[in-house]
């Protein structure tokens, strides 16, 4: 199915296709599953994350962490398979509530994680306003990378640097 939604996008996945590749009927994927969008939650749930890398390790320079960070996405969302695969979860995330918060644990978990631990980390050394909460800051980073995805862009030094730049005008602590 990755193959597919790469190929054509999750628009032009159909169960009739799925079942000609899989060469069985129609009623079998049916009979296992309700819809492509509940096809593809499993085959994500269950499989490899594509584009996953393990989280960084944090340096002492907070606006290099969040740049860095940010060319890897640039660097993953540069690939058009990857922006199918985003698309497609944003799309699978939108027809089914449970399977979309699943999927969310799954692959913005990792993000999640490490810029709540990093901002949490620059707010204890007294880099970053006591006010803020971490976990709306990375929900902030999934956003941002969510909408890259769905506009088709990666982002780019200019734009990554930008982004860090506003992000900590607005959290640095004075």
């Amino acid at each position: 199915m990755r193959r597919a939604i790469a190929d054509e996008g999750y628009a032009a996945v159909t169960i009739e296709g799925l079942a000609a590749e899989a060469d069985v009927s129609k009623q079998t994927i049916y009979r296992w599953w309700p819809s492509k969008a509940a096809i593809l939650g499993e085959a994500l749930l269950e499989g490899e994350i594509p584009g996953e890398s393990p989280a960084r390790q944090p340096t002492d320079d907070l606006a290099a962490d969040l740049r860095m960070w940010f060319a890897d996405v640039g660097a993953h969302l540069a690939r058009p398979e990857n922006v199918a695969l985003a698309r497609a979860l944003i799309a699978v995330s939108a027809t089914d509530p449970e399977l979309g918060a699943a999927l969310n644990r799954r692959f913005a978990g990792q993000t999640v994680a490490w810029v709540t631990e990093r901002i949490a980390a620059a707010k204890d050394a007294g880099q970053v306003r006591p006010d803020i909460d971490p976990s709306v800051i990375a929900d902030q980073f999934v956003a941002l990378t969510s909408y890259a995805a769905l506009l088709g862009r990666a982002f780019d030094t200019a734009q990554a640097e930008a982004v860090v730049d506003t992000l900590l005008h607005g959290i640095a602590a004075p």
